[in-house]
């Protein structure tokens, strides 16, 4: 009866959730009381638009005035357009989106110029041989970012290897990288897949309570599937991200990893799914109901705290930052180690604010 319970892990985590977040709080979200403002979709703008309306390039590190001069962004960026136009043909070059994208720096860096920006924001994405997505996906994010008048920057991890793809582990190596360079503000954890269809879905985060993002996919009809699900794409300060201790790295294969996490009702997100069939080394891990369960065990001690892995390669890209790792061998074999990584210290995130200082 217990197996059969956490085949339904929709119905399971919504009880559960239900009772530790304080009842009420998800209901809105359970029955579509949280509907948020009207959009048309049927009336898109095109993934660039605005872009040139942006002012120029951000002023040199140390040329007068200086950052410290600049007035502070405004909190919602008046260059945003509301729904934009997601299609996956053709599929841009690299070259292409670096064109369109003349104000982002390598590794994927963007700093609005003329003001100071509210939030920075790392993007994260765990990475399969999936070179289309990825593409597709800088091409939609970038625009889409620069729009919102954020510092941000993008994390590609990928997986070194024909193992079996750990998304929980890749996240956690990509926070730790990304947390190496900057204090960010806020980490948004992106499948590759998912792609964005109105920049009024503000790439924040919430310092009170993590967000869900991707509430809304076309795969599902933009219907929110399972009111307690965390997945696709997410939002955590880097205090939330190292209190909940990352994500499990016993999760090998897909599904569930996130599900760890909850959170309550936010507004509604529409995003397109690339259309791909499941890919190899990326199959359904077995045993993912059976770690759903441990986990509320073993987070303590399974995470940050202990992820190991060795850093192969790093590269500033043009459009983002590629970080290449070995994992280790695949966690559902049980007695075989993985490979130690150095210990970091992790450094304590800063509060940008959206009202000048006095």
């Amino acid at each position: 009866m217990p197996r059969r319970l956490l085949e339904r892990p929709c119905t399971l985590l919504a009880v559960m959730m239900y009772v530790s977040l304080g009842g009420f709080r998800s209901l809105s979200a359970l029955f579509g009381w949280d509907q948020g403002p009207t959009f048309d979709y049927s009336h898109p703008c095109e993934v660039c638009t605005n872009l040139s309306r942006l002012p120029g390039a951000p002023i040199a590190s140390g040329s007068p005035p200086g950052p410290q001069a600049l007035p502070y962004c405004p909190e919602r960026s008046p260059f945003l357009v509301g729904p934009v136009s997601v299609s996956f043909s053709p599929v841009p070059s690299i070259a292409e989106i670096v064109e369109q994208n003349p104000r982002v720096e390598p590794g994927g860096l963007y700093r609005p110029a003329g003001c100071k920006p509210c939030s920075g924001t790392a993007i994260i994405v765990p990475h399969c041989a999936q070179e289309h997505h990825l593409r597709l996906l800088l091409y939609h994010l970038h625009p889409f970012l620069q729009r919102q008048q954020l510092a941000d920057g993008i994390y590609v991890t990928h997986q070194a290897g024909n193992g079996s793809f750990n998304r929980a582990k890749l996240l956690n190596v990509g926070v730790r990288e990304a947390l190496r360079d900057e204090e960010w503000d806020c980490l948004f954890l992106h499948d590759v897949d998912l792609l964005p269809e109105n920049d009024n879905n503000l790439y924040v985060c919430d310092s009170q309570r993590p967000r869900h993002i991707a509430v809304a996919m076309n795969k599902f009809g933009y219907s929110l599937q399972c009111p307690q699900h965390f997945g696709g794409v997410s939002a955590l300060t880097p205090d939330q991200y190292l209190k909940m201790n990352g994500f499990p790295n016993e999760y090998g294969g897909w599904g569930d990893e996130d599900d760890d996490t909850s959170r309550p009702p936010t507004s509604v997100g529409h995003y397109k799914m690339v259309k791909h069939q499941g890919d190899k080394g990326n199959e359904e891990n077995p045993h993912r109901f059976d770690l759903l369960v441990c986990t509320q065990n073993s987070w303590t001690q399974d995470g940050m705290n202990s992820l190991t892995c060795r850093l192969l390669a790093r590269e500033l890209g043009p459009l983002n930052t590629n970080i290449t790792v070995d994992i280790g061998t695949d966690p559902r074999v049980p007695g075989l180690p993985l490979v130690p990584d150095t210990h970091l210290v992790l450094p304590k995130p800063s509060v940008r604010r959206c009202a000048a200082p006095s």
